[in-house]
């Protein structure tokens, strides 16, 4: 039995003047269960949590990111069930590491969007975007 396996793509991301050296790859890989996220970050300014979330915006510019847009959310559901809403970056001496199997998108869906690190930690209740603070970080998602 072959493999299910289908295109994959991937983000770079990141920092904006206030956070020149956060950087990182944000890899998503679709498979017959859902689409593998898996990201690696460097230089983030603490330890702690931080808002992790696809972006309907097709842009990382604009001040703040503004070209990044609202959370990404086809169905028009409420908060945290957007189809970009992604569990947090945990950071630890600046650096996070984190993989996630999720069925709420495939990647032909977020070709073109961005992934964007906010501040603070989602607190998965506050709409639209659980409370989680300025975009620290962007990166346009392309096929890879």
């Amino acid at each position: 039995m072959q493999p299910c396996r289908l295109p994959s793509a991937a983000a770079c991301v990141s920092g904006g003047r206030a956070n020149p050296m956060l950087k990182g790859i944000v890899r998503f890989s679709q498979n017959c269960g859902g689409v593998l996220v898996t990201a690696e970050v460097t230089g983030l300014p603490r330890d702690g949590f931080y808002g992790f979330h696809i972006h309907e915006g097709s842009r990382c510019d604009g001040a703040g990111f503004s070209g990044s847009g609202s959370h990404d959310n086809p169905e028009n559901v409420g908060h945290p069930d957007h189809a970009g809403d992604l569990p947090p970056l945990l950071s630890h001496n600046g650096k996070a590491k984190m993989s996630v199997l999720t069925g709420r998108f495939r990647v032909d869906e977020i070709i073109g969007k961005t992934v964007v690190i906010h501040a603070n930690p989602d607190d998965f209740a506050t709409q639209p975007s659980g409370n989680s603070g300025q975009k620290l970080a962007c990166g346009i998602i392309c096929r890879g």
